[in-house]
């Protein structure tokens, strides 16, 4: 009640007398408030670190109605580069310059209050432009989601060192899930948004290769093949399902580029051939998450009686077993699992498989 009291207040001095009112209405949502000059100089530092960056542009994602989220990070030397997609309202065309400027946002009444204030589309982005070498929208259209990339130098914008570490998450006195352990890493901020924000949204987390590697995955599953006969380009597809027209390699590191993601022709064969792996969700990784699983099949043990037979429970209760034990050498070498260990039964062995997610 008190942040929705707090909400109130705040629009209501927006468009009433006070020091924040709507200057300019600009269209297709959003407008131009005016502000005092001390709002003005305050929103140049509102970013002070890369970690900064990550929430507001998660912000401005969940703010367009997105419900899925992937973030593809990357890091050359000192430069730290974020690449932001969504499949939420998306950006006109005219807008993708403007929503950069001063004091550009949606409209009052599509603002939300949250654990980090009260935001509304488009807020943060003069400040996240003025501190980064760029702020651009990479691809977008009305209905049809967003990619933004931002590249921001790590000696005049800081960043944690840390920035392999996953944190713990545990339920606080309300019984909801937070993260209680870990570095205020890149990661971390990704799993506190997507933690509050998990009831609405997915949010997916990686390298470039790997969100590349999940899109694909999910709009290839996903497109209808009677559909792609009736699209002439790939732009006319929302912006995460457009790497699901790939033919081939070519075609991928194509798509992929115009959306920001940029790969080699080897990485294009690897997702093409499945040997790098779509991605979770943060939130699935982060509490562990199995999708629902179905009634394991009846062992037939007249049909192999030489074979050995382990019912789908059990090797499941023996996967979740096998994670757990596996923090203990995770901790001392700074490792990480990528999934969920993966047991193979064979004749006469077990084979346990753990896939290591690769830092930086």
């Amino acid at each position: 009640m008190a942040d929705a009291q707090q909400l109130i207040s705040f629009i209501a001095s927006m468009t009433g007398e006070g020091n924040l009112r709507v200057e300019e209405n600009l269209g297709e949502g959003f407008v131009r408030l005016r502000v005092a000059e001390a709002e003005r100089r305050q929103a140049k530092h509102d970013i002070q670190h890369v970690e900064d960056i990550v929430i507001e542009m998660l912000r401005n994602a969940r703010d367009a109605r997105a419900t899925s989220m992937y973030v593809a990070t990357s890091k050359e030397g000192g430069v730290r580069t974020l690449l932001f997609l969504d499949n939420g309202s998306g950006v006109p065309q005219d807008m993708h310059e403007r929503i950069f400027d001063a004091r550009v946002t949606s409209k009052l009444e599509s603002m939300k209050m949250d654990r980090w204030g009260v935001h509304g589309r488009g807020m943060a982005l003069y400040s996240i432009r003025e501190n980064t070498d760029q702020a651009c929208v990479v691809a977008s259209a009305p209905g049809l989601g967003t990619s933004m990339r931002v590249v921001a130098d790590t000696e005049r914008l800081p960043e944690r060192a840390d920035q392999s570490s996953w944190p713990k998450a545990s339920r606080n006195e309300e019984g909801a899930w937070v993260c209680s352990r870990g570095p205020h890493n890149i990661i971390r901020t990704v799993c506190e948004f997507a933690l509050e924000e998990q009831h609405g949204c997915d949010v997916y987390l990686g390298s470039p290769a790997e969100i590349a590697a999940t899109l694909y995955d999910q709009a290839t599953s996903s497109l209808d093949a009677s559909k792609m006969l009736f699209i002439d380009d790939e732009a006319e597809l929302p912006v995460c399902e457009r790497l699901g027209c790939a033919a081939d390699a070519a075609d991928l590191m194509r798509i992929a580029r115009a959306i920001g993601l940029e790969m080699s022709e080897r990485t294009a064969h690897r997702i093409l051939s499945g040997q790098i792996k779509p991605l979770r969700s943060v939130t699935s990784r982060l509490l562990r998450m199995r999708s629902e699983r179905k009634a394991p099949a009846p062992i037939d043990l007249s049909r192999d009686r030489r074979g050995l037979k382990i019912a789908q429970d059990d090797l499941d209760e023996f996967s979740r077993v096998l994670e757990r034990d596996f923090e203990g050498i995770a901790a001392r070498y700074y490792l990480s699992l990528s999934r969920e260990p993966r047991i193979r039964v064979s004749r006469d062995s077990i084979t346990v498989t753990f896939d290591i997610q690769k830092g930086e």
